[in-house]
């Protein structure tokens, strides 16, 4: 069993910055492929980012490619979403999900772990 809790998220201006933090509990952080979906009110939920076991793959929604930027510290069981020139259509709840599978998936279905979620608005 994984737990995932995010931080990070709050109110910013657009064109501003923040960093998300999603911690995972459990030894086997290391192995999990993870990625960062994001859900707007009345839209569906979506792919932002995602890391392989390693870091050594990453993959991003077309919509922040450029802006936003993935890593991951396996000796702090922590990922993170460095989140640049925000814009006013980033405003969602963000979620980390951890993978038992080791490769990068935009499918949300996948996913076995999900955190709480945190709140990003971005204001124009």
């Amino acid at each position: 069993q994984v737990q995932l809790v995010e931080s990070g998220g709050g109110l910013v201006q657009a064109g501003g910055s923040l960093r998300l933090s999603c911690a995972a509990s459990g030894r086997t952080f290391s192995t999990y492929a993870m990625a960062w979906f994001r859900q707007a009110p009345a839209k569906e939920r979506e792919f932002v980012a995602g890391i392989s076991w390693s870091g050594g793959t990453t993959s991003y929604a077309d919509s922040v490619k450029g802006r936003f930027a993935i890593s991951r510290d396996n000796a702090k069981n922590t990922v993170y979403l460095q989140m640049n020139s925000l814009k006013p259509e980033d405003t969602a709840v963000y979620y980390c999900a951890a993978d038992r599978r080791s490769g990068v998936s935009r499918s949300e279905t996948v996913y076995d772990y999900w955190g709480q979620g945190t709140q990003v608005t971005v204001s124009s």
